[in-house]
């Protein structure tokens, strides 16, 4: 099992009308044409061998001190006397660091070589505003929304170009984060295995950032029949039916998403959670071959300003549950075994806690990576407990080269590209 580390160490919405006063949907078709323009809107099957990504966003700022326990820093206790995990339940991972009793999952996932842990994730100069933060996790940038496309929206143009599909970044489960934004290559969103992110027969709900056209009531026979009429409209009229079959591309790829997660038979009994539901989706995507490359699943709750040690052991068990289940029904299935999964949140908490038994925002955190591709261990550096900025962690790892590790060696495309810069390479894969 390798280790590198010692013990010491919401997107917009615009209306239709603005959207066409701004320019005959000048904002919305570059994002909307290559659907629209005849791509083939029902997914493929990924040939055999190729890999995926599933990316788990815990959103509200995961405190990674109560994740990945350092209960040899001799001061933790008098830092954190009501939050602390009950050391005595401690998952051990050596003397310096255990899992949160709730983990169980992740110690096994680690014992068997399966889980790498990267410590001290972050970045320069970091900001404690979930929105701020996000956008730099969002787009691999400090510009954040200004440095453009998310970056896995990049990552669709770079690696796979004009072959990538509309099935190719799908994200389950609420707004989509804006990581799977792109200008070219926009992701499919679904809200449960049942039903696509659509509204009504003439709207569009174009996820991540894109822009939404809602319907506005139609024209009367008067002013739809004068010849001025006629051409003054006769751009709209063409951005409409641009529109239109983007809907119906949408219908079809919602449709393929049922049609696989219904028919998804599996004898792994995933728990009853909402996380659950979405990584069982993920699960009957990968399956079913649909020619997903990434997926996005977002799960909340994690801003615990308040009552922390009650309801950060419940969504640590949460998410071991839906983990234990998912990693579980993965390796029946070689896509599956070629599939990462990466659990991530835009920030730490602070080392102290605060008067109402919680921690506010803080900056550092660990990620997780699991998978049996995989190389488990610790990687990067624990960060120090004693030499913190503000009360925060110092951020030992820039998160950007997790990024970049899984861009080179899971997708084999130029991370240089898709990040705008070079970052170190972990040897997690």
């Amino acid at each position: 099992m390798a280790t590198n580390s010692p013990r010491g160490s919401a997107a917009p919405r615009f209306s239709r009308r603005s959207v066409l006063q701004a320019g005959g949907c000048g904002l919305l078709l570059p994002n909307l044409l290559p659907t629209a323009l005849g791509r083939n809107s029902i997914g493929y099957d990924l040939p055999q061998g190729e890999k995926q990504l599933v990316m788990i966003q815990l959103s509200g700022g995961n405190d990674g001190l109560s994740t990945i326990v350092p209960h040899g820093d001799d001061g933790l206790g008098a830092k954190r006397k009501t939050t602390l995990p009950d050391t005595s339940k401690l998952l051990a991972i050596d003397d310096y660091r255990a899992f949160n009793p709730m983990l169980k999952t992740c110690r096994s996932e680690y014992e068997a070589g399966r889980l790498a842990i990267i410590e001290g994730c972050g970045y320069p100069d970091p900001v404690r505003s979930h929105f701020k933060s996000m956008e730099v996790w969002h787009t691999g940038s400090a510009r954040g929304r200004s440095a453009g496309d998310g970056w896995i929206g990049k990552l669709a143009a770079e690696a796979w170009g004009a072959l990538a599909e509309p099935l190719s970044v799908v994200h389950f489960g609420g707004r989509a984060p804006y990581s799977v934004f792109s200008s070219t290559h926009p992701p499919v969103a679904v809200a449960s295995p049942t039903a696509y992110r659509w509204f009504g027969e003439q709207d569009v709900y174009a996820m991540g950032g894109s822009a939404i056209c809602e319907h506005e009531p139609a024209m009367d026979a008067g002013e739809a029949s004068a010849p001025e009429a006629k051409g003054r409209h006769a751009g709209r009229d063409r951005a409409l039916q641009l529109l239109r079959k983007t809907l119906d591309d949408a219908k079809e790829s919602s449709a393929k998403v049922r049609r696989a997660a219904g028919a998804y038979q599996t004898d792994v009994e995933y728990p009853a959670s909402a996380l659950s539901g979405s990584l069982r989706d993920v699960a009957a995507l990968i399956s079913g071959g649909v020619g997903t490359r990434v997926f996005s699943v977002l799960d909340g709750g994690f801003d615990t300003h308040s009552n922390q040690l009650t309801l950060h052991n419940r969504k640590m068990a949460t998410l071991s549950s839906a983990l234990g289940a998912f990693l579980q029904d993965l390796r029946r299935s070689e896509a599956g075994r070629n599939t990462v999964v990466v659990v991530f949140s835009e920030f730490g908490r602070r080392v102290a806690e605060n008067g109402s038994k919680g921690h506010d925002h803080g900056k550092a955190g660990p990620m997780l990576v699991f998978g049996d591709q995989v190389k488990g261990g610790l990687y990067g550096e624990h960060p120090s407990m004693t030499e913190l900025d503000e009360g925060d962690l110092v951020h030992t790892t820039d998160f950007r080269s997790v990024y970049a590790t899984l861009i080179e060696r899971q997708f084999n495309a130029d991370s240089t590209a898709v990040l705008g810069q070079d970052y170190e390479r972990l040897a997690f894969l």
